[in-house]
């Protein structure tokens, strides 16, 4: 059979296409590039200008200084964030496979109408429930502290769904083969599906990690001492401590906040793909 050529017009297209993508990716990445650059400006310079973008010298003891400073203390937030982060992310996939799996592979009364349930708590936006929420932390006596911090977030709706997505996709022969075998329902769930669930687990994993790591607001209202704060919230006070805005310092800082997400992403990038792929298959 013969095999036809690609016309000129062909080449032409995907040429731009391939511009288009180039010009999108250049303003996406427009911003944090220069974030990076205003970084390593003078100290208490001002923020770098289309005329004057690079700097004469580049000020790399910016970075020990936002990390050294005694006002506000970097790396107490980020141990911090570290800590609430890795907890948060733990307990979601722990809590969030096992309910996606109940929701997917077990039979019990009200299963569809307690899953619709969960469906519709995602339309319910956050702000909404921050201040039944924080009644609640304070009537247990956990403001200022990582309980307030880390609990909440432990669960999510979304992390359910996409767990029991993915776990809809596994041929329930694995479930019957390993009844066979003697298994009971946990240990089908954390022998077998467990180990099929990579892509989703790193999925849900990417997904809590960012959404801890970048959150503001409720940390801002959960802790009240400088030392409870985590990065987000201890970025705000960078603008207090110096008087006025100091951007190069404030712009390594954020670097700095920025860095372990993209970090994390480029190294579990190919599994949040497949992972988003997979958990679409089947509904």
């Amino acid at each position: 059979m013969k095999q036809h050529k690609p016309n000129r017009f062909y080449w032409i297209i995907s040429i731009f296409k391939l511009l288009m993508v180039l010009v999108i990716a250049l303003f996406t990445f427009a911003p944090f590039l220069w974030m990076l650059i205003a970084s390593l400006h003078p100290s208490h310079g001002s923020p770098p200008t289309p005329s004057h973008l690079m700097p004469k010298i580049w000020h790399w003891d910016n970075y020990r200084t936002v990390l050294t400073m005694d006002s506000v203390p970097f790396i107490r937030f980020f141990l911090n964030s570290l800590l609430v982060t890795f907890f948060v992310v733990i307990c979601q996939l722990l809590l969030c496979s096992l309910a996606g799996y109940g929701f997917a592979r077990l039979s019990f009364p009200g299963r569809d109408w307690l899953f619709v349930l969960f469906l519709a708590s995602m339309m319910i936006p956050g702000q909404v429930t921050v201040i039944p929420l924080f009644l609640l932390v304070r009537s247990f006596g956990w403001l200022n502290t990582y309980w307030a911090l880390i609990v909440p977030g432990i669960s999510s709706a979304f992390g359910i769904f996409l767990m029991r997505q993915f776990f809809m996709t596994l041929p329930k022969d694995l479930d019957d083969a390993a009844r066979i075998d003697g298994c009971n329902d946990f240990a089908i769930y954390w022998r077998v599906s467990m180990p099929l669930a990579r892509p989703a687990l790193a999925t849900l994993g990417i997904f809590a990690f960012i959404s801890t790591w970048t959150d503001f607001f409720w940390p801002l209202l959960a802790t009240t001492t400088t030392n409870m704060r985590t990065l987000e919230v201890g970025l705000s006070l960078f603008k207090d401590s110096f008087g006025n805005t100091n951007w190069p310092l404030q712009m390594a800082a954020s670097v700095l906040v920025l860095l372990p997400v993209i970090i994390i992403f480029l190294l579990a990038q190919r599994y949040l793909i497949q992972g988003i792929a997979l958990t679409g298959l089947k509904g």
